[in-house]
């Protein structure tokens, strides 16, 4: 769901300057108080898209000097501070009403529009607290996004199943022979291996689209930005190497790779 990216911010990390800490704890909680609305299991999905609804007109609230709850006061000083406009932080609203309503994608596109609004507006507003906001810089930012959101979906395959959730389009089974019956028989064939190589191959082209980031942006976020990039990357390569069997052993990103991500994004490596 939307919580996997959010979750991506880079809270209470040590590359972040001690300055802007404050700001992206703000706008995590945000977040986290939005997806617990999201996925409050005692209302029904009507009380929580109204839950959600109450909590964007708070939101508004921010940009209008009347905020007075306390996550709103937090988040009201960082998009006075940084210059946020609104619109990240209601496409977050908007995946979060998704997770409510959706649990299935038709197509690529579908799933896209998507991680338009989950997963790009995290990158967004990371830019935005770095002043580092352009069309360019978040045009790139948006591939890296998106790039991470979907290797975490064909990465929790099994995990989604579980909940009632699949995030593999329903196009892309079509095309491979591949069915949700399949799917809850756990059956890892020529088929389902295909079908995630699939996925795996156009999910790095978003990786590559998105590389020139790294090195363009300011110097305070290059090695965040690398670190992230290089973990994504990481996640795709290990379901590789699992033999694209994600059912049997989820494919994590283990200390010694951590490591050698460190190492690579001090060397500035990427390969």
């Amino acid at each position: 769901m939307a919580r996997r990216h959010y979750e991506n911010f880079p809270v209470a990390s040590l590359l972040l300057p001690k300055s802007l800490r404050p700001c992206v704890y703000s706008i995590y909680a945000f977040a986290r108080e939005a997806d617990d609305l999201a996925d409050e299991g005692v209302l029904y999905p009507d009380e929580r898209l109204r839950a959600l609804d109450e909590w964007e007109l708070l939101l508004d609230d921010c940009y209008t000097g009347r905020a007075t709850h306390p996550v709103f006061v937090a988040l009201a000083e960082t998009v006075a501070r940084h210059g946020i406009p609104k619109k990240p932080l209601s496409d977050l609203l908007t995946a979060f009403r998704m997770d409510v309503m959706q649990k299935r994608f038709e197509t690529f596109a579908d799933l896209l529009y998507y991680c338009v609004h989950s997963a790009n507006p995290v990158g967004r507003l990371v830019l935005y607290i770095f002043h580092s906001a352009t069309d360019r810089t978040m045009t790139l930012s948006d591939n890296i996004c998106t790039g991470l959101q979907l290797a975490n979906f064909w990465q929790d395959i099994a995990i989604d199943w579980a909940k009632g959730r699949l995030y593999v389009p329903l196009e892309d089974l079509d095309r491979f022979g591949y069915t949700e019956n399949d799917l809850a028989q756990r059956t890892v064939d020529d088929r389902f291996c295909n079908l995630l190589q699939f996925e795996v191959d156009r999910t790095r082209e978003f990786f590559h689209a998105g590389k020139p980031l790294l090195g363009e942006s300011i110097p305070s976020l290059q090695l965040e930005l690398r670190l992230t990039w290089l973990g994504g990357m990481t996640i795709l390569r290990k379901i590789q190497e699992s033999g694209y069997n994600v059912f049997d052993k989820r494919p994590i990103i283990s200390k010694t790779d951590k490591l050698a991500i460190l190492m690579k994004a001090l060397l500035r490596k990427t390969a």
